[in-house]
């Protein structure tokens, strides 16, 4: 009987010391790179969570925006150069043409120079897709052709007629009005731009009304609440007013910065009043009225849930003639901006701050 044949073996040949070491090692370090590259990744999750503000939690609430200014933008017309000058010029130029009141120049002037930097970015070649002109409009997007964004007049007419177009652009945040135009991947970024436009309103235009048209008129302007000691709420109201254009930082009580609540605090303390720290707190901080039946000085809050004052996240102060004073959020500074009182998380009641459980 003979041996059956030798098959050949299906294992591959003994490697050297030096290379089967060397073969064992490796899946060590591939799993230690996937553990750093983990690890990484929960250290930026984390980063997105870091307490300190007027609730002390996330980035859900007012104290935890986006979009924070840099520390080197510009924030008067002498800042710009001359072309960037004469491009605020004529968009406020077009603006005033058609009839658009200061607020949409802001809006305006914010965008342009988050966009091309005032005219000196992305006008003849684009910088990204097709974008171009002083909007940085696309023409594949159905804003015009090449040459019709990269003119000014024209990009800026047919910025202002979309703006025109949304409900109520004239009460939102600036990053909001803007960014339901331009759809732009960073819309927090318009906000850092609001103080140099507003300053653009006044040097270029001689119109302080940007700002001020939120604002009570001199006529009517803001006074005490009836049920509240005389003088209270006008000096609450005065305090946090005096503090516009002031940063917004999360959990800040002042006196060079603020959070919603921080500003509220500061304002009633030197009204000679105690308020709590938070926000929610803020909201048992004294009587409460029908929104509708708001004093000057009178606090408003917002809630995810506007049946559950627990979940309250903002707070601001009412001035009368559906305005009212806030710090709103990161990249927004202090400032005042008109309110609907059946605007979305807003809560039926506002407080007065310093009465009892019977505001009358």
């Amino acid at each position: 009987m003979t041996a059956p044949p030798r098959l050949p073996s299906r294992l591959p040949p003994r490697l050297p010391p030096g290379v089967r070491i060397l073969r064992l090692l490796l899946p060590v370090a591939a799993l230690a790179g996937f553990l750093v590259v983990v690890l990484a990744a929960g250290l930026l999750v984390a980063g997105q969570f870091v307490p300190g503000g007027d609730e002390g939690t996330d980035g859900g609430t007012c104290e935890a925006g986006t979009g924070a200014p840099s520390g080197s933008a510009p924030q008067t017309s002498a800042d710009l150069s001359d072309v960037q000058r004469q491009t605020a010029a004529t968009i406020i130029g077009v603006a005033k043409g058609m009839a658009v009141p200061p607020r949409g120049w802001v809006v305006a002037l914010a965008t342009a120079m988050q966009e091309s930097q005032m005219g000196t970015v992305g006008m003849d070649v684009a910088v990204d897709h097709d974008s171009l002109g002083v909007f940085q409009q696309r023409p594949s997007q159905g804003w015009g052709s090449p040459e019709q964004v990269r003119d000014p007049v024209y990009a800026t007419r047919t910025f202002l007629q979309r703006l025109l177009a949304v409900p109520g652009w004239d009460a939102m945040p600036v990053t909001q009005a803007a960014q339901i135009v331009q759809r732009s991947a960073f819309p927090n970024a318009y906000a850092k731009w609001e103080t140099l436009a507003n300053s653009l309103v006044t040097d270029l235009a001689g119109v302080t009304g940007a700002i001020q048209e939120c604002r009570p008129a001199a006529d009517t302007g803001p006074g005490p609440a009836a049920s509240l000691p005389p003088g209270v709420a006008r000096t609450a109201i005065e305090f946090a007013t005096a503090e516009t254009g002031k940063p917004y930082v999360w959990g800040a009580t002042g006196p060079d910065s603020y959070d919603c609540s921080g500003l509220m605090l500061r304002a009633y303390q030197r009204a000679g009043i105690v308020l709590p720290r938070v926000s929610r707190d803020q909201y048992n901080a004294g009587a409460h009225v029908p929104v509708e039946q708001a004093q000057p000085g009178d606090l408003l809050f917002w809630a995810y849930d506007e049946s559950d004052p627990d979940t309250i996240h903002h707070v601001a102060m009412y001035l009368g003639n559906g305005q009212m004073m806030e710090a709103q959020q990161t990249g927004v500074p202090l400032g005042t901006r008109a309110v609907r009182f059946d605007e979305g998380e807003l809560l039926p009641l506002a407080t007065r701050p310093g009465t009892g459980t019977d505001p009358t």
